[in-house]
């Protein structure tokens, strides 16, 4: 299972907040809602993620293998 933890911990990091990523950057409230569900998401929007925090996808998302 892959799951965006790392994601917001690189937010705060950087100081970006999901207001400034719906407002300014683009990723609207669902894409963010889908984040914090660790759903699915398209390759195009994990590439716009990091660029907006300029990033390497490992600090956004990681693979927890799921527990059977």
């Amino acid at each position: 299972m892959i799951i965006f933890n790392k994601l917001w911990e690189t937010m705060e990091k950087k100081g970006v907040t999901t207001y400034h990523l719906r407002e300014s950057c683009g990723i609207d409230s669902k894409t963010v809602r889908r984040l914090r569900n660790n759903e699915n998401m398209e390759t195009k929007t994990l590439n716009k993620l990091c660029a907006i925090l300029d990033c390497r996808v490992e600090d956004i998302m990681e693979y927890v293998k799921d527990k059977m």
